[in-house]
């Protein structure tokens, strides 16, 4: 789904995934739900602050993956040439510049990838499903 780049965007594609998430049987309050709607947020963030070209929205698309243990998001933009780096801010007090750290310690695996069918890119992150157990 298409998003507008701008930061109301951003807020509605969390709540459209959180939204998805809650469907598919993950429940807003779950474990899965929670660290997938926070990564949603900073991936979406990034797109807005980092990727915007004017007049293109980023894109956003949540899905299972082909093995069924594990949730696939994927945040598309327009900007090819800015890949996101996990960098460490060199203020302690610094009010930005941890976005990708906390995506990397909440996903079970994320990437850079080139965008599909266009100019740009697309930062994917992938969370491990746990299966209620079977009563």
């Amino acid at each position: 789904m298409s998003f507008t780049s701008t930061p109301r965007g951003a807020r509605l594609a969390r709540l459209f995934v959180s939204h998805c998430l809650d469907s598919w049987g993950h429940a807003y309050d779950s474990d899965v739900n929670e660290r997938l709607t926070l990564i949603t947020a900073e991936l979406c963030a990034n797109a807005v602050r980092h990727g915007r070209v004017p007049g293109r929205d980023f894109h956003v698309r949540p899905a299972a993956e082909a093995d069924g243990e594990r949730l696939r998001l994927e945040v598309s933009d327009t900007r090819a040439e800015r890949r996101p780096v996990i960098t460490i801010p060199t203020a302690p007090d610094a009010e930005s510049g941890r976005g990708l750290l906390l995506v990397a310690a909440l996903a079970d695996g994320w990437g850079v990838i080139d965008r599909r069918r266009g100019p740009g890119k697309t930062v994917w992150a992938s969370v491990r499903v746990t299966r209620p157990p079977v009563k």
